[in-house]
């Protein structure tokens, strides 16, 4: 084998390690393995070549954040108790999304709740300035968790502000991700250290046993102040997402300010992610509250990662998809699902249901245009609307069922998210946010995809986008 790595050993000696490599390894792989295809793959990879087919499954191959929050867990599970527990704003849902949330309620152990204010935000022109003062207005706790988070002018001015507020004792946590806010370096994190912040970097090692961990990430972005107001969705923090100050690179996004009983449960969300981290309880009035009445939005947070809350998101969707009677909207900066939510689309199309997906022109990540062009003829092909979305590229994560019930947030609609990325959505039972969101993606249909724009392509093209689908889950 000219790619072993095993040493110049005696023949039989070498057959007797590769047989107890290639067993213990299947074993394994064929009692934690879910997935068909992918159990099969290790365990050919791991015929194939014994001593390095190991070294990649023990790398790449075994899901220890799950391990690792079940760990956690079965020690002490400080958060999601309160949020199980009878509230006077828990609510039950009668009419066509009942059967939704039943479900989401069960596969997540949250209730709906209702009273809640919900303002959709676009781009870090409408969201930063309610941020900042909100971080300027804290009395008592400021938590934040950003995936991408830089010391650009915008990050500093964060910085600047979260510092401040440290030192005027209020009680400051943020979470940056280990990779998105900087591998190797990251200087929000370094700033913050030096500022004295509680700062942590999530899954963060430059040690090679480590390595497994940088395929997973915690693309969340959630800002909670005193845990009263929360923002959520899809902002990062950067000068790109300045998008009327006209950037280089300039991204719109779309995110949400929240008010009322719902960010208790956004609030325990990213105390989970902090001990998960900095293996810190948070506790007390400082971080979570009971609220009142604030609107009439019924809301539920829905988590979603590689550990006990493992297709949350995904599920979450399928439901709704499936309970759609006449109108399904998406809008995602990336559109490569898996088989699930491509059949679940299909079906919906083809029982008459009208479905648009609305997808950028031009993404930031060319190899997930490509790996897009050359999977979604099935689509076209049961009558699913493509629509293009003109730039700036629009980073917004929004789904929106019968004009009548919005699922919104972090989560975008790829295999990395729905299996691999810690992410955070927020469903929402409200007519007046959905129909707002639902004319918000009216307005960006700015161009059809049809057969005949793939059909076009060059044999050279359609070669380099089916080789860039084979690569779909870790894209």
């Amino acid at each position: 084998m000219p790619f072993d790595i095993l040493p110049q050993l005696p023949f039989l000696t070498v057959t007797i390690i590769r047989f107890i490599l290639v067993s213990t390894v299947s074993l394994h792989i064929l009692l934690t393995k879910r997935n068909t295809a992918s159990a099969i793959g290790w365990i050919g990879i791991c015929v194939l070549m014994p001593a390095l087919g190991t070294i990649l499954y023990l790398m790449f191959g075994i899901n220890r954040v799950r391990r690792l929050a079940k760990k956690l867990i079965s020690g002490r599970s400080p958060y999601r108790t309160s949020s199980t527990q009878a509230s006077s704003w828990n609510r039950e849902l009668d009419g066509q999304f009942a059967p939704l949330a039943l479900m989401v309620s069960k596969l997540t152990s949250r209730p709906l709740v209702g009273s809640n204010t919900i303002q959709c935000l676009h781009d870090g022109d409408g969201a930063y300035p309610l941020m900042l003062e909100a971080i300027e207005q804290a009395e008592k706790s400021i938590l934040i968790c950003s995936y991408i988070f830089r010391n650009d002018t915008i990050g500093g001015l964060f910085i600047e502000k979260l510092a401040a507020a440290h030192r005027r004792g209020i009680q400051v946590r943020v979470l940056v991700d280990g990779v998105g806010s900087g591998y190797f370096i990251s200087e929000t994190y370094k700033r913050l250290k030096r500022e004295g912040v509680p700062c942590a970097r999530f899954m963060h090692s430059l040690l090679p046993w480590r390595m497994p961990f940088i395929n997973l990430r915690n693309h969340r972005k959630i800002l909670v102040i005193d845990g009263k107001t929360g923002f959520m969705g899809g902002l990062n923090i950067a000068d790109e997402n300045l998008v009327s100050q006209k950037p280089a690179n300039p991204v719109s996004d779309t995110h949400f300010k929240v008010e009322g009983p719902i960010v208790r449960q956004l609030a325990e969300a990213i105390a989970w992610d902090w001990f998960f981290s900095a293996h810190e309880t948070l506790t007390g009035d400082i971080y979570f509250q009971e609220h009142d009445a604030k609107g009439n939005a019924l809301a539920r947070i829905v988590t979603a990662g590689p550990d006990t809350d493992l297709e949350k998101i995904e599920f979450t969707l399928l439901q709704a998809i499936t309970l759609a009677r006449k109108q399904v909207r998406i809008m995602t900066p990336y559109f490569i699902p898996g088989s699930r939510v491509m059949s679940e689309l299909a079906l919906a199309a083809l029982r008459g249901v009208m479905v648009d997906i609305l997808i950028p022109k031009k993404s930031n990540h060319p190899p997930l245009d490509w790996a897009c062009a050359a999977n979604i003829s099935p689509l076209l092909n049961a009558g699913v609307r493509v629509w293009l979305v003109d730039p700036p590229f629009n980073h917004s994560k929004l789904m929106v069922v019968d004009r009548a019930w919005a699922f919104v947030g972090s989560s975008n609609l790829d295999i990395r998210s729905l299996r691999l990325n810690f992410e955070i959505n927020m469903e929402v039972y409200n007519t007046e946010l959905a129909t707002r969101l639902d004319d918000f993606m009216d307005t960006h249909r700015h161009s059809r995809l049809t057969h005949h724009d793939l059909d076009k392509r060059s044999p050279l093209i359609k070669i380099r986008d089916a080789a860039a689908r084979l690569c779909m889950p870790y894209l």
